[in-house]
């Protein structure tokens, strides 16, 4: 297996340039997921990667080798696409060894070949069925046992599970984290659902305008992110952001309806903006905030509520007390739990 260097990688169609400059190493055996919104270049980078895009500028590497002129079949890649593209008159063990069958390989090797992916992935008594008789995940797992036989250097993702129902999309993301586990490759994810970034990763990188907005462990982006972005984009359900002003090294925050905060080192006399993960705010007494709506699931709730300034505020709770709509209540805010952020550019103020 191999890991991935990324070197001032760039894209462009025509005079749009859509990846700008693009450093990033993923290392041998690191299970990486790139992440963001739609149009944020996670899909282009992954398809530059497999040669299924051509790189403008910058350098491709795998392992030792520079990859970035080579053909996609001679980079040692494989890749599994959100559509599983199983031929359907085929069974699964057919499908599964169908690439090794056009190169030319023996039938034994894709007999253990097949044999063992099936081993992985669980598939043993569906191996004679065809992809109709298969449920949307099964249909899923034979696309990764395909890519599985071929035995890359690296495998790729494209939103694998973003066409499987809730309850699919759960077992698949256990199956691909399991499938991690044990062969221990190299592997590229793209999602735009961060859920699946943060079970899954061992590296998640946040893009926006085909630019890394920051990439490290899922819980160091999570509790140490480098700017607003990353903050609102990393966390379910989203942080919380408030306007505030910091006067004499104490932050106001109005929309908090809560005593000053300490001001971070960095900040100077002025606005600022003060984030608070939903997780991190507490129902208490008090008429400062009015609730719009709550959501409860059992083991957890929801509480949306409006502050006196307009502020929308979401509240996690892990009670199944509800208050009424349109009654009124405080907030507390754990200990240490704000991070601020320049307002103009979003910069993390430490």
């Amino acid at each position: 297996m191999s890991g991935v260097t990324l070197n001032k990688v760039i894209k462009k169609y025509g005079e749009t340039q859509v990846i700008h400059g693009v450093d990033l190493q993923i290392e041998d055996g690191e299970f990486c997921v790139f992440v963001g919104p739609s149009g944020c270049g996670k899909s282009t980078l992954l398809r530059m990667i497999a040669g299924l895009e051509e790189t403008t500028g910058g350098q491709i590497a795998i392992g030792t080798r520079d990859v970035t002129r080579m053909d996609p079949a001679e980079r040692g890649v494989a890749m599994v696409f959100q559509t599983y593209a199983l031929y359907p008159h085929m069974t699964v063990e057919e499908n599964m060894g169908f690439g090794l069958r056009m190169n030319g390989h023996p039938k034994a090797e894709i007999k253990a070949k097949v044999a063992e992916a099936s081993r992985v992935l669980k598939l043993d008594e569906y191996l004679k069925r065809k992809p109709k008789a298969l449920s949307g995940g099964q249909r899923q797992r034979v696309a990764i046992g395909r890519a599985i036989v071929r035995g890359p250097e690296v495998f790729l993702f494209d939103e694998p599970l973003s066409n499987l129902d809730a309850e699919l999309r759960v077992e698949m993301r256990v199956e691909i984290a399991r499938l991690h586990n044990e062969i221990g490759a190299t592997m590229i994810y793209v999602t735009h659902d961060q859920v699946e970034a943060m079970t899954l990763a061992d590296k998640i990188v946040v893009l926006r305008g085909g630019v890394i907005e920051q990439a490290g462990k899922p819980l160091d982006l999570y509790n140490d992110p480098d700017n607003q972005f990353v903050a609102g984009f990393i966390g379910s359900p989203a942080m919380n952001f408030f306007p505030g002003r910091v006067v004499g090294g104490k932050v106001r925050v109005p929309g908090l309806g809560v005593m000053e905060l300490d001001a971070p080192g960095s900040a100077s006399d002025g606005p600022i903006t003060v984030g608070v993960r939903p997780q991190m705010l507490r129902l208490a007494e008090g008429d400062t905030h009015s609730v719009d709506l709550s959501e409860q699931l059992g083991g957890v709730a929801y509480h949306y509520l409006v502050a006196g300034d307009g502020t929308r505020i979401t509240v996690e709770a892990h009670d199944q007390s509800a208050p009424k709509p349109g009654s009124k209540v405080g907030l507390s805010v754990a200990d240490g739990a704000a991070l601020f952020f320049d307002p103009d550019n979003g910069a993390r103020l430490r």
